[in-house]
């Protein structure tokens, strides 16, 4: 008999054993196919595309449910969205319906006012915090129209590592 191995441990795909549990830049963990492997330069999957998302298990915080008053809870989506949901919350795939708490709040960046002026249009620069924590100075005059799904004023934007 040919030794097996654990299920878990093969890609659906191809049949190939699963590579090591890696973790990536936003700090989210993944496993690829061994047979598979991201490409920097082309930003593109070589060999087999199969990658297995591992769920950012949820937070308790000191806070608690506005409508219950249960603790809530702090969850990552699979798509590095963050918002405080009550612990009481529950979904049952099979019928597809929540019971418990209904509390969800999506959880938004913050802006502050910076003294520097914007080196394109001469207003003040503004430090944006994303949920994620992802940071960038932008010009004050930087909107954005939900009605035609553009921004409006001025363009500059930098990036903060």
């Amino acid at each position: 008999m040919q030794d097996q191995m654990p299920e878990e441990n093969v890609c659906p795909r191809c049949g190939s054993a699963l590579g090591e549990i890696e973790t990536t830049k936003s700090g989210r963990r993944i496993q690829r196919c061994s047979t598979g492997s991201w490409n920097q330069e082309t930003r593109k999957t070589e060999g087999c595309p199969y990658v297995k998302w591992f769920d950012v298990p949820a937070e308790k915080l000191d806070e608690k449910c506005p409508k219950c008053g249960s603790p809530l809870l702090l969850v990552t989506t699979r798509f590095d969205k963050r918002l405080k949901k009550c612990s009481t919350a529950k979904w049952d795939p099979q019928t597809r319906t929540q019971s418990g708490c209904d509390y969800v709040e999506w959880l938004k960046g913050n802006t502050e006012e910076l003294e520097d002026d914007c080196p394109k249009c001469g207003s003040k620069l503004v430090l944006y915090t994303s949920a994620a924590g992802k940071k960038l100075k932008k010009c004050s005059t930087n909107k954005w129209d939900s009605e035609t799904r553009s921004s409006t004023g001025c363009d500059y934007v930098e990036w903060i590592s």
